[in-house]
């Protein structure tokens, strides 16, 4: 894939989940921006989220079922152990702690107009996690997936906690598979590479 396919896919992403070709958009868009890990840092998955909120539940979801399709997968934040406000900082230490150079794809929920509700978007950059809630914690990811799953600007709280699960958990598959197969091609990317690198040695 050269820049200007990668700019491509890039530059336009943002899918609604009823497109019958959301799975395959939502992979490449994740795979073109996985290609800017560099040899030797660790793919880092830190899905942000609760399960005490059907809205807020999409990180958890994706973070379960990644591990699911992968238990070897660096995955923070599942069902089980949930990563919200209260763990944040403390989860992002314990990543620093364990990686040196962990390349950390960030994923949540998020509240926005009627019109964009069923979206998945993947942005480069950081996300900021719990702005919809007014809550001030630290920026995440070196690349980020958000999912709109409901409507944003008034009893957010409310909102959250009648979202219906239905379509958090069809934007959660979709998001998981697509993590899991970018995932793959990388790693097998670079696999490749350095068994090419090995036979040039020889």
């Amino acid at each position: 894939m050269n820049r200007v396919e990668k700019a491509a896919i890039q530059d336009r992403f943002s899918c609604h989940y009823e497109d019958p070709l959301c799975f395959n958009k939502i992979e490449k868009a994740i795979y073109a921006y996985m290609q800017d890990v560099e040899s030797g840092r660790e793919l880092v998955f830190l899905c942000i989220g609760t399960d005490r909120a059907t809205g807020d539940c999409l990180g958890p979801l994706v973070g379960s079922r990644l591990k699911s399709l992968s238990p070897s997968t660096a995955v923070f934040g599942t069902l089980e152990t949930p990563v919200h406000a209260t763990n944040l900082q403390e989860t992002l230490d314990e990543i620093l702690s364990i990686y040196a150079q962990p390349f950390i794809i960030a994923v949540d929920a998020c509240l926005g107009n009627a019109n964009r509700i069923g979206y998945i978007n993947v942005r480069q950059g950081s996300l900021k996690p719990g702005t919809a809630l007014n809550k001030t914690l630290p920026a995440v990811g070196d690349f980020h997936i958000s999912a709109v799953v409901n409507v944003g600007g008034f009893f957010e709280h409310m909102v959250l906690q009648n979202t219906r699960l239905f379509i958090v958990s069809k934007m959660a598959d979709i998001i998981a598979k697509g993590l899991y197969l970018a995932r793959v091609k990388v790693v097998t990317s670079q696999v490749r590479e350095n068994i090419g690198t090995e036979v040039g040695r020889s």
